[in-house]
């Protein structure tokens, strides 16, 4: 019976299961992803990957959902100002007291990296759902964001953490529209135009983005460990693993408490079901969309995979948190909503890509 529970729990969170593996293969077999290695990254990671995994986003971003939340723009700009702005702008400002825990360097540059992140796609819906919170408002919220992370986060990167000078910012750019911005237009293209098609054939999207992260993910590191100048320091990697726990139950109070405050939240009228999205929406940080940011921008950095590290940390951090809180949360709202005499009746959510 134990074996079984075992089992299933390995199948439920196979990609976090996943990015271990890939890592200690890259560790122990370097040589298959690295630089000019049988993989060839620099063509295939570089370009291609990350261009499958947008013209997956953007094949599968659902537009016509905006429709139904558009008009809630207080909670909208709640969520994107909170996510976009007030975490990267506090996040700068700690930076400095934790430097003085001895973390290197890198770690907490790429705890920044983090910080300048977008809401992903689909985890921040699924658990707005599981709660039974306004999955509209989690949709538009969730996809609205890595749309505007796409200009947004280069900047923010670009200005709280800089970049390799021998990096043209023109060549960045380039090379973001190239890759992120053109094949997510041209899925949503497709998508406008062969809708029904397309949901009729049941595109496992979340899958295809995965196994292509998994790919980006493997070759960071192999490039990484075929270099005999890399070091990681254990203490260092369980201090930003604890920073990052500590920080995501810090911003999912912060902004459950400011999104119910009465001179704040309820004054902007946000409902029980909004808060649950917002608490989600506003706190969550994509993978998807930071891996290949970091291999365009930080390109030419040796210190790539240690920039990294943060945001692999946060991303299963951030499922299994939600995951533990959502029968709370979802009990908060039930009561909220029997005393205030409303409800909310969430509408199903397709499988999004993301994670």
């Amino acid at each position: 019976m134990m074996l079984i529970n075992l089992q299933d729990r390995l199948k439920k969170n196979w990609f976090l299961v996943s990015i271990v593996v890939v890592i200690l293969l890259a560790r122990y077999e370097p040589w298959i992803g690295a630089k000019d290695g049988p993989l060839m990254p620099e063509i295939t990671v570089k370009y291609l990957a990350v261009f499958i995994i947008f013209f997956n986003s953007g094949l599968s971003i659902k537009t016509e959902e905006f429709s139904r939340a558009f008009y809630q723009l207080e909670t909208h700009a709640f969520i994107q100002l909170f996510t976009l702005c007030f975490i990267p702008l506090f996040v700068k400002f700690l930076i400095p007291f934790l430097t003085k825990l001895g973390i290197l360097e890198q770690l907490l540059t790429g705890f920044q990296v983090v910080a300048c992140m977008p809401p992903p796609v689909s985890s921040a819906v699924i658990l707005t759902k599981a709660a039974e919170g306004n999955e509209a408002v989690a949709i538009f919220n969730s996809a609205f964001g890595s749309f505007l992370g796409i200009f947004v986060t280069p900047m923010l990167l670009l200005q709280l953490v800089g970049t390799s000078s021998s990096v043209p910012l023109s060549k960045i750019f380039n090379q973001l529209f190239l890759t992120v911005v053109l094949p997510i237009i041209l899925g949503n293209s497709i998508r406008r135009n062969f809708r029904e098609v397309l949901d009729k054939q049941k595109i496992p999207y979340s899958l295809i983005g995965n196994l292509v992260l998994l790919l980006i993910i493997f070759t960071t590191f192999c490039d990484t460990f075929s270099s005999s100048n890399f070091e990681m320091d254990r203490i260092s990697l369980a201090q930003i693993a604890f920073i990052v726990l500590s920080f995501q139950l810090f911003v999912l109070s912060l902004s459950f408490y400011l999104s119910t405050h009465p001179n704040l939240g309820k004054r902007l009228g946000f409902q029980a079901a909004d808060t649950v999205a917002i608490i989600f929406c506003s706190t969550h940080k994509s993978l998807t969309l930071g891996i290949p940011m970091l291999k365009i921008i930080f390109s030419q950095d040796p210190n790539l995979p240690l920039y990294s590290i943060p945001l692999l940390v946060y991303h299963p951090t951030q499922i299994l948190l939600g995951g533990a809180l959502v029968p709370t949360v979802k009990k908060w709202m039930v009561r909220e909503q029997r005393k205030n005499g409303g409800s909310h009746d969430s509408e199903p959510v397709s499988e999004l890509p993301d994670v």
